[in-house]
């Protein structure tokens, strides 16, 4: 049976309108996990349209394949492409569209590298709507009255299921920070027009009002986190800055709820209050994150096109699983796993790839890089460093080869660049290294809360944000919390069983001793009572016990992706009494 090019190129296209209406319908029951505080179901939906894309892009590839007769024809799949693009030609969500045939061409043809006569390839500008005019999405209130007036009709445009506990108290609230943005900003409390998206964004047990205070061509960020209480909803902070809003869609947290058709509008908006924040990024966060992919690889070629940097291995201690690179003038790091692991390393290539998975599966609360997963990426040997290209060809060469002038990478995982902990421990000065540790223990214990420990808690495996954060980036070890067995290290029975090389003691591959985190945290000297102060209980079993009891309870954490200090309810801490 012989089978027309329109007729392939429809069913992809009816296989992508599938795709859609399942993430559209998985999307839309956030708003109603919210308003009933259903914080379980929630995690349950979103795991659940983590996996759509690849599970429809495996169908569609499959019923292909049984309606090809042999071996699929290059020649004929550029009809394909060509009946495809008219058949998606004016959609809003053109670029989504695009993305799901060429994951469907490179998994036919098992591509290398960019296949430009069969995949739809796009490395110039992107433009997406920018001002109200241009936006549908968008709702503008201009300052007619008093900024708590203001505010108020603002909140009162955003219909919940669930209602505000005291709209006008939280109108008050959010007008006094407003007023203080305003004139930091520009030195006057007036502005133009409040530009509101009107669709809410949630993630977790929050939901999120977007938007920005604009003045002639200046904006600020405007952005009011929703909470859940027993008396209804409350508004929780007010984040008027940039540095806040890039935390909020920080590469480190989990992807937001937010229904809208025209996902370009949510885009060109957001990037107008995150000017520095790549597009790929913004795509991830809404919960796109294989175009996100598509993003960040067509942004990553066209840099090379546009620069004569080479590859180089990244700054850090090396690993002994992961043979890490990076283009210094691209922010990103390219992790390939190596062929052989040195000891004391005993996992293995698919149990690191597993930990990977679970990584993007599971909630990243802030502490956590997301990695994007690429396979057959083709590059100019000439890119190479001679240093990195002999390590690649040496330690990873299962993963690594070279065709010709092309050096191909059948797998690697990508991540944003951060500065490695030890490093910037080392090369920092007295104040942001202390504040640094405190951080360093802080994600410890988030990390702990949402059930993941990260196995290697040496410092180089964390690394720093440009807004300060410590994250984790090295999931060789990770575990999760609950199935680690915390013990004591018992005493030992005759003095030279401490002098021994191995433990007097059995030890199960689940046990974890706390007592010996010391030797694994590497601090210079002068930090380590710092660490003692702020975190002297991860060294003991009762914390991490205690921890383990939460997480049976079945509770979920409360993670806030801003500072405490912002939040209306924070109360500062007492201050402690002089010794002596």
């Amino acid at each position: 049976m012989t089978i027309e090019p329109a007729e392939i190129a429809e069913r992809i296209r009816d296989a992508f309108d599938t795709f859609q209406g399942e993430f559209v319908s998985i999307t839309r029951r956030a708003e109603a996990r919210f308003a009933s505080r259903e914080w379980a179901l929630g995690q349950i939906d979103a795991q659940q349209r983590l996996l759509l894309h690849r599970a429809a892009v495996e169908r569609t590839v499959d019923r292909i394949g049984q309606l090809l007769p042999g071996e699929p024809d290059r020649e004929e799949w550029r009809h394909v492409r060509r009946c495809y693009a008219d058949l998606i030609s004016g959609r809003h969500d053109l670029d989504l569209s695009e993305t799901f045939f060429n994951s469907v061409t490179r998994r036919v043809f098992t591509t290398i590298g960019v296949d430009e006569d069969l995949e739809f390839r796009w490395f110039g500008t992107t433009a997406f709507p920018r001002s109200e005019f241009e936006s549908v999405a968008v709702a503008t209130f201009a300052l007619t009255d008093r900024h708590e007036v203001v505010v108020a009709e603002v909140l009162e445009a955003f219909r919940l299921e669930a209602p505000f506990a005291d709209l006008e108290a939280d109108a008050d609230r959010v007008a006094e920070g407003l007023k203080a943005a305003c004139f930091a900003s520009w030195d006057s409390e007036a502005f133009d027009g409040i530009d509101m998206l009107l669709p809410v964004f949630y993630r977790n047990k929050g939901a999120y009002l977007i938007g920005r205070v604009r003045r002639l061509n200046r904006v600020i960020p405007f952005i009011l986190p929703l909470l859940q209480t027993d008396d209804g909803v409350r508004i929780d902070a007010a984040l008027l800055g940039e540095s806040d809003a890039s935390r909020l869609f920080s590469f480190t947290r989990s992807y937001f709820h937010v229904e809208w058709d025209n996902q370009g509008e949510l885009i060109g908006f957001l990037k107008s209050i995150l000017p520095m924040k790549p597009i790929a990024e913004l795509y991830t966060a809404i919960g796109y994150n294989q175009h996100g992919k598509t993003a960040l690889f067509r942004a990553f070629y066209r840099h090379l096109e546009h620069s004569t940097g080479r590859f180089e291995v990244a700054r850090g201690t090396k690993g002994m699983v992961m043979a890490v690179f990076t283009l210094p003038s691209f922010d990103v790091v390219f992790k390939i796993i190596r062929d052989r692991f040195a000891p004391p390393k005993q996992t293995t290539r698919d149990e690191v790839m597993g930990r990977y998975k679970l990584v993007f599966r599971h909630d990243r609360v802030g502490r956590m890089v997301d990695a994007q997963e690429f396979e057959n990426l083709a590059f100019s040997i000439d890119r190479f460093t001679d240093d990195l290209l002999d390590e690649l060809l040496t330690e990873c060469a299962n993963t690594v080869e070279v065709h010709d002038d092309q050096v191909v990478i059948k797998h690697l995982y990508t991540e944003r660049r951060l500065y490695p902990l030890d490093l910037y421990l080392r090369e920092m000065g007295t104040t942001r290294a202390r504040a640094a540790v405190i951080e360093y223990g802080n994600a410890i214990k988030d990390l702990a809360a949402a059930d993941i420990f990260p196995g290697d808690l040496f410092a180089k495996n964390f690394g720093v944000t440009r807004h300060g954060n410590v994250v984790f980036y090295d999931y060789d070890e990770l575990a999760l919390l609950s199935e680690c067995n915390f013990r004591e290290i018992p005493e030992s029975q005759h003095p030279e069983d401490e002098m021994s090389s191995t433990p007097w003691f059995s030890v199960a591959p689940n046990d974890v001793f706390p007592e010996e985190f010391a030797t694994f945290m590497w601090f210079p000297k002068d930090l380590w009572p710092v660490m003692r102060e702020y975190h002297g209980d991860l060294f003991t079993t009762d914390y991490w016990r205690g921890m383990q009891a939460q997480l049976i309870q079945g509770e979920l954490p409360d993670f806030y992706p801003y500072p405490d200090e912002l939040r209306f309810s924070y109360v500062p801490p007492a201050p402690t009494e002089p010794n002596g």
